[in-house]
């Protein structure tokens, strides 16, 4: 389950990493430090999200 819960976290990751990133930049902070930290958020948010979705598929398999 692990190995599979990285692999949807590389996608997963990207995707909620990307859309804080550009939530950020829709709100109109375009400095550094707000796209980071909204970056950060999306990576560490995966990291749960991951894991369910992970655990969904094996249990229906």
């Amino acid at each position: 389950m692990f190995r599979l819960t990285l692999i949807l976290h590389l996608f997963i990751g990207s995707t909620l990493a990307g859309s804080g990133v550009i939530a950020a930049l829709t709100m109109g902070y375009g400095t550094l430090t707000p796209i980071l930290i909204a970056a950060a958020i999306g990576f560490v948010i995966a990291f749960p999200v991951s894991a369910m979705i992970a655990k969904t598929l094996l249990s229906k398999s």
